[in-house]
């Protein structure tokens, strides 16, 4: 028995977070204008590393499979504040700032196989009290690589005296970062890593031109 529609059911809700962030127009990363707002995003590569050959091959024609997703939300004591409403803020504009940072860095590091150039973002202004729930299931249906695998990507400088800690997996495969260097280095080398990344791209390879159904 095929149960009644309910657009207030939690998968529902989701799911019309997620299509309306994937229905965004993309822009380059290297140019999202300065903007209020928190909710989520989705960043794409295009670029020629060959490790992610798979990705690259997936938004040849369209943007299909998104290589990482993330959230910004209001911190400290104004989360949740304004729960009818967007908060003040460039919580989502400065989130994005800070991964273009990120990559830029490993540009101009030792492996530099990246580039600024290589990716690009789509973005939702989204009421807070949603945005965890749109992220979630966004991640569960596209299995981002840098979400799922190569963790690391959205980790902030720890700060002095807590460098302890490893390295992560993404500043090993895409070294630049001043901080991170400063971690203990990881048992895994890049041979590792890439294997790993490989053997992953291959299972969580996305149909050429299929639809994607939203996972709870």
């Amino acid at each position: 028995m095929t149960s009644p529609y309910n657009p207030l059911d939690k998968l529902n809700l989701g799911k019309s977070v997620a299509e309306a962030l994937l229905n965004q127009p993309d822009h380059p990363m290297a140019e999202i204008p300065p903007f209020e707002g928190a909710g989520i995003y989705v960043i794409y590569y295009k670029g020629a590393f060959p490790l992610y050959a798979p990705i690259r091959e997936a938004n040849e024609e369209a943007l299909n499979w998104p290589i990482y997703i993330g959230k910004a939300i209001p911190s400290g004591g104004r989360r949740g504040a304004n729960v009818f409403g967007t908060s003040k803020g460039r919580w989502l504009a400065n989130r994005l700032s800070e991964h273009k940072d990120s990559i830029a860095a490993a540009e101009v590091g030792s492996a530099s196989n990246i580039k600024v150039e290589d990716f690009r973002v789509k973005y939702l202004i989204v009421d807070d009290i949603w945005i965890p729930l749109g992220e979630s299931l966004l991640i569960a249906t596209f299995k981002p690589l840098w979400n799922r695998v190569l963790d690391g990507f959205g980790n902030h400088d720890p700060g002095a005296g807590r460098y302890n800690g490893l390295r992560p997996l993404w500043d090993v495969l895409h070294p630049g970062r001043g901080w991170a260097l400063k971690c203990r280095e990881r048992p895994e080398g890049t041979e590792e890593i890439g294997q790993r990344v490989s053997d992953f791209l291959e299972e969580h390879r996305p149909p050429r031109g299929g639809h994607m159904v939203f996972n709870p």
